[in-house]
């Protein structure tokens, strides 16, 4: 805790200067984070790689250790998301609404920093460049707090953003790692509030329970991604393959993936044998209800629990529906409120389905592999918010600001 309230301090004395530094000013601080990322590229992957080392050691699994791993590549990425946020409009000081009172009072709606962000994340270290750049730029201080798994990449990769900040003039301690990963420090951190302004999850199912349970630092909830792709009756089968594949297997480990298989009744017996068999040459493992079982060998029979699980993993839940209205009611009812999609040549089945899906995302032909602040142009994200309270979806700067009024007057008084 000591540790902590350490970093609080610091972290909040930095929001107050980071709140009004100049759009140029924070600009400059990420172009030289983004440099620095690919100038201290070695250095980067030698800390991740005994992460990885001790992963593995550790018996961790694969589709956590792809979310683990660093490579040139995906630091390139890190770089590129960073100059992104760059090109960004500051969301800082923006005017939202303007109105003269009969009095005279000029009163302007006007976008401000949270203040102190807390994030807590597992074992993701490119969400440590995500968070912190989008954080500087939307003029927040962050304190971060990873997984043990991500530790040291995480350390190396926070010590190469506080030697950028300083060169560019800003403090270091606008970005802040903690050091215990104990579940002690995480839980302390939920309850930080005379230092955090808010705290974000960026994990599994547990961490995000954990988090909403047991802050007492408002929460934003991010989610789970129990994503649903359902096939009606209408749609093309060369793009529904192509679809489905890339949603399930491009990446199996993240939460906009594929986990669930919804298809229509009506073309079960032509469209199943060709989805399933291409899924299972590529490694997918097959969960499906017992039309699904019966049509393909290959599969095993699907529990109740099935339906409500993130598999984070090459396995596919699919299921038969009697139509649109049954997919809807299925996905409303297991769904994780994250991406949803529908493949059709159906308008109207296409826009119930955008309508009446609870989900921050919701596709029509398209993978849900796009609910990402990269691909919506948000540069990075600092997380996928799944409640309906201040911030919906990928999180970019806007979902970190807030509004504070101003009010101008020439002696008015009540």
């Amino acid at each position: 805790m000591e540790e902590l309230i350490k970093k609080g301090t610091l972290a909040k004395e930095a929001s107050v200067i980071l709140s009004t530094a100049t759009t140029n000013a924070k600009n400059l601080a990420l172009s030289k984070i983004a440099q620095a990322f690919i100038d201290n590229a070695p250095y980067i992957l030698a800390e991740n790689q005994k992460d990885i080392d001790e992963a593995r050691q550790n018996n961790i699994s694969e589709g956590l250790i792809d979310r683990l791993t660093l490579t040139n590549d995906r630091i390139s990425q890190m770089a590129e998301g960073i100059r992104q946020i760059v090109s960004l409009p500051d969301p800082v000081g923006e005017v939202l609404a303007s109105n003269t009172r009969p009095n005279g009072l000029e009163i302007k709606t006007v976008r401000v920093p949270l203040g102190v962000c807390g994030i807590i994340y597992e074992a993701r270290p490119n969400v440590t460049a995500d968070a912190a750049a989008l954080c500087i730029k939307s003029g927040n201080a962050c304190i971060l707090r990873c997984g043990k798994e991500a530790h040291k990449s995480s350390m190396a990769i926070t010590k190469v953003i506080r030697d950028a900040l300083k060169t560019a003039g800003l403090p270091e301690n606008c970005v802040n790692l903690v050091e215990d990963t104990s579940r002690e420090s995480a839980f302390s951190l939920m309850r930080l509030r005379d230092y955090l302004d808010v705290i974000i999850p960026r994990g599994g199912a547990g961490l995000i329970r954990s988090v909403v349970e047991n802050a007492t630092v408002p929460a934003i909830e991010t989610g789970t991604g129990n994503c649903h792709i359902f096939v009606d009756e209408s749609a093309d089968f060369d793009m529904a393959e192509k679809i489905i594949i890339n949603a399930k297997t491009s990446r199996p480990s993240v939460c906009n993936a594929e986990e669930k298989l919804l298809v229509h009744k009506n073309i079960a017996e032509s469209f199943l044998p060709r989805i399933l068999d291409a899924l299972s040459k590529k490694g997918v493992e097959i969960i499906g209800d017992e039309t699904v079982c019966r049509i393909f060998s290959g599969a095993n029979p699907a529990a109740e629990d099935d339906w409500g699980t993130e598999y984070l993993d090459m396995k596919l839940g699919v299921k038969t529906v009697e139509n649109v209205d049954d997919a809807i009611s299925h996905i409303n009812k297991y769904g994780s409120l994250h991406s949803e999609a529908i493949i059709t040549e159906n308008f109207q089945n296409a826009q119930k389905f955008l309508d009446t899906i609870d989900a921050s995302a919701v596709y029509v032909n398209a993978s849900t592999r796009f609910t990402d602040g990269f691909e919506f142009g948000f540069g990075a994200e600092i997380g996928i918010s799944t409640q309906k309270l201040h911030a919906r979806g990928p999180m970019g700067l806007t979902a970190l600001t807030t509004t504070k009024y101003k009010i101008y007057g020439n002696g008015q008084i009540r």
